[in-house]
């Protein structure tokens, strides 16, 4: 048990019981490359998560243990600068934040770990991140409300370790509750809970074991993308701020005005956003054979129309598309690597892994690793 283990080192280290905090990695059902484009996602909180052992300090100094690395790190509440590892930034940038706030804290005692698989797409970072600023938050009684917690976890990331991420992982991971996925609007940042209460499924992951360096210069490149088409959108409907805003009616009209990859760009995300909502009314009437199919709408847009797949990811999509135990389907997170999300049968889940694993290392040489996933609450106190 990750908590007990992150519970006991604290104690060996620092001869006091700590404050016990839960902090879950993420999956998302739907909703790709949709943030930054102000539509809509569809994330849940998952079983997998980072514990906090935490207790204050008031000397001014803080003490941090990575239970998973095996390693430690202190600095001053009052010089807050890179670590030159990496694993520490996720955590002085939340110190960075409030410190702008103008919440002061007098340091604090740290031991972390868990199981979340790093670099899966589970968003281990967020789960840094937000799970600590809500311990610190209730440690010295800061009375920061949620949204804020959220906003602040993104910060930490966007300005102290500087990776330009949207707002959807900390979210999730401060709003996420049991049997339930979260409507977020990346433009209001309004969010509606809707029910995922089907015993009878599981959530399964399918990492490829691909990172492609491509990732992070394309996905400036899909933005680019996107942004043009928004300009040229706004010639004829000057009311479109961004593709959000846009319909496919309005896309048509314009199409003569674009190049071809710059409408299929914006037809994927506008389709998108009408997927997502599309798929909250299947959950409303628990019809999770549509949900599925929208699952395999969203990885086919996602592969031909953004074109941020890969013949990993699409293989694994394509081996599920003839069992009868699988709903739905399709590549998660950025692209080009990293996980395919999958709605299985309970009672298959076991001979599912077997399919999946045997065919991919038959392909590609490669052992797929598999994670079977429970939607759980966000960051929470467990002791």
């Amino acid at each position: 048990m990750p908590a007990e283990i992150v519970r006991n080192k604290f104690i060996e280290l620092f001869k006091e019981e700590p404050l016990l905090v839960r902090s879950p990695g993420r999956v998302n059902l739907i909703g790709e490359h949709t943030d930054y484009n102000m539509g809509f996602v569809l994330p849940a909180a998952i079983d997998k998560a980072i514990y906090f052992a935490i207790s204050p300090r008031s000397d001014g100094v803080c003490k941090l243990f990575a239970v998973d690395m095996n390693d430690s790190y202190e600095f001053s509440v009052s010089e807050l600068k890179k670590s030159g590892k990496q694993w520490p930034e996720y955590l002085i940038g939340v110190l960075d934040q409030l410190k702008k706030l103008g919440k002061n804290i007098e340091g604090f005692n740290c031991v972390f770990g868990g199981d979340i698989p790093l670099g899966a797409g589970l968003s281990s970072s967020a789960a840094l991140e937000a799970g600590l600023a809500f311990s610190l938050n209730h440690l010295f009684n800061l009375g920061i409300d949620k949204l804020s917690l959220v906003k602040l976890a993104q910060k930490s990331e966007n300005e102290f370790v500087g990776v330009n991420c949207g707002i959807m992982d900390q979210y999730i991971n401060i709003f996420g509750a049991a049997k339930k996925v979260l409507k977020i609007d990346c433009r209001s940042l309004e969010y509606e809970y809707h029910p995922f209460t089907n015993d009878d499924l599981r959530i399964v992951l399918c990492n490829t074991m691909v990172t492609h360096s491509l990732a992070s210069s394309e996905y400036n490149t899909r933005r680019a993308q996107c942004e043009a088409g928004v300009k040229i959108l706004q010639q004829k409907y000057p009311s479109i701020k961004s593709l959000r805003d846009a319909s496919m009616q309005a896309l048509d009209e314009s199409k003569a005005d674009m190049d071809a990859v710059t409408y299929k760009r914006c037809k994927y995300v506008i389709e998108e956003n009408e997927r997502v909502t599309a798929a909250c009314a299947d959950l409303e009437k628990n019809d999770f054979v549509s949900f599925g199919c929208r699952m395999y709408q969203s990885h086919n847009g996602l592969s031909r129309e953004y074109e941020v797949s890969c013949k990993e990811l699409d293989f694994l999509v394509e081996q599920t598309e003839n069992m009868d135990s699988v709903l739905g389907s399709r590549m998660m997170g950025g692209g080009f690597g990293g996980c395919t999300i999958n709605l299985v049968k309970n009672d298959f889940v076991g001979e599912f892994k077997n399919r999946i694993q045997s065919s991919y290392k038959e392909k590609f040489g490669k052992d797929p690793l598999v994670y079977i996933c429970k939607i759980e609450e966000g960051t929470h106190i467990i002791r």
